[in-house]
């Protein structure tokens, strides 16, 4: 560059002068080396026929139009800087955005209305899940007091059986065996009674002759001691033909055919049969299960502080989501004295009375515990809204002639009750609270979610 300015300080010192002084307070552009190159050449080629006046307009110009180049470069540098820094710098960072902003026209179509948060103090009850099981005090489970082979299913699930009504019939080589040995002990037992029956009679007459002078007393003692043997074989053969029937009571075999009948110890219905004809079942397997439909346990999964405000005969209040416009009343039972391994909560029992039978084992239940006296908030059920699964209300955080500040809050829900649900923790007394519009707010939430996905 400065070759350049000295050649053009000779061929025109008085212009240059001047033109130098005015571009020196600024930095001195690059010039491409081809444009350098190519002035150069220029001044060399030229003919002596041209002007100095035009030698001088031609580097000139190429002065300038090096200098504009530099500078429009280091503008636009600077801009893609900017808008750069402008990009990157977020507005909320964070996995999940908690805020967002409303005019006053959203806020009047959306209808969106809010009032400060009054604690009171209530009966605090909580909500937890709940499972209809049968009443263990008055169900039957029944198992194979035998090996043996499944003949005929005399019920099926969902039949009403009587007390001792017959269920299912085995087949069975053990009871063929308990009929045998029954048999055999009766008999035994009348052989062994004739026995007796001869001793006492021998018994007899020895006493009679040892009295007129006829027998000896060695014939009447030996006659004594074979009486009370006889009767003590008699004694021992009951005992034993009385073993052999109560096996084959317990077993429910028959005398005749040496087959198995299940049947019913109590009235209900049949829940389940868990063998099919044709399968060999081994001893305790289990068959068939009857229970008392009118009487249910509701199963409750309290948590440890739940669970120590509940003692025997508490009272529990459920649903069933099948039947939406009934609630039921159930009596605390027993509370198990460990906790889960698994969901780290402790199982409640709670006695439900079922005579209508409207109720059935296996069913789904919402239950509400009452725990104590607490402060809690009151809500609209319609101000609780559902937000990647938590329940969520929203927080007026910043109001006036500017657009709102809404913040979404995860909290804890207690009971719901007359279209009003108790907000347990997450919401501070004073605290502008979201009572209508609440599933606008909740929209553009999500919406906002899905333009970040």
């Amino acid at each position: 560059m400065m070759s350049l300015m000295h050649l053009a300080v000779e061929r025109v010192p008085g212009v240059m002068t001047n033109v130098a002084s005015r571009i020196a307070p600024r930095t001195a552009p690059r010039i491409a080396p081809g444009v350098f190159a190519a002035s150069l050449a220029f001044g060399r080629s030229a003919s002596g026929r041209a002007s100095g006046r035009r030698r001088f307009a031609i580097i000139a110009s190429l002065l300038l139009l090096a200098g504009c180049g530099g500078s429009d470069r280091s503008g636009d540098g600077t801009s893609a800087a900017t808008d750069s820094a402008q990009s990157i710098a977020p507005d909320a960072p964070g996995s999940r955005q908690s805020q967002i902003s409303f005019t006053a026209a959203q806020i009047e179509h959306g209808g969106v209305r809010w009032e400060p948060a009054v604690t009171s103090e209530v009966l605090a009850t909580v909500e937890v899940p709940g499972q209809l099981v049968p009443n263990e005090h008055r169900t039957a489970r029944l198992g194979a007091p035998a090996e043996g082979r499944v003949m005929v299913l005399h019920v099926h699930p969902g039949d009403v059986v009587a007390k001792g009504e017959a269920l299912m019939t085995l087949e069975s080589v053990a009871a063929s065996a308990a009929a045998s040995d029954l048999q055999k002990a009766t008999a035994e037992l009348t052989s062994r009674r004739a026995a007796a029956n001869f001793a006492r009679s021998a018994k007899d007459r020895a006493d009679r002759l040892l009295a007129i002078k006829a027998g000896s007393r060695l014939e009447a003692e030996r006659a004594a001691a074979d009486d009370e043997l006889a009767q003590a074989a008699v004694a021992q053969s009951e005992t034993e033909l009385a073993r052999a029937r109560s096996t084959l009571t317990q077993m429910g075999a028959s005398t005749v055919d040496g087959t198995m009948m299940i049947r019913s110890p109590m009235s209900g219905v049949v829940l389940s049969h868990d063998a099919s004809p044709g399968q060999v079942v081994q001893t305790g397997a289990s068959l068939v299960t009857v229970s008392d439909p009118t009487s249910l346990w509701l199963e409750i999964a309290a948590s440890n502080s739940v669970a120590a405000s509940l003692n025997k005969n508490s009272r529990v209040r459920f649903a069933i989501s099948s039947i939406p416009r009934d609630t039921f009343d159930a009596r605390v039972e027993s509370i198990s004295g460990a906790l889960d391994s698994v969901s780290r909560t402790v199982t409640v029992y709670a006695l439900v009375n079922n005579r209508s039978r409207q109720l059935r084992p296996a069913m789904f239940a919402t239950a509400w515990v009452q725990s104590g006296r607490r402060n809690v908030v009151m809500v609209p059920d319609s101000a609780v809204q559902l937000l990647d699964n938590r329940a969520v209300l929203f927080i007026v955080k910043q109001s006036g002639s500017g657009p709102t500040l809404f913040e979404r809050r995860d909290v804890e829900l207690g009971a719901s009750a007359g279209g009003q649900t108790q907000v347990i923790s997450g919401v501070a007394s004073g605290e502008l609270v979201v009572i209508g519009g609440a599933f606008s707010l909740k929209s553009e939430f999500a919406r906002s979610k899905m333009a970040e996905g």
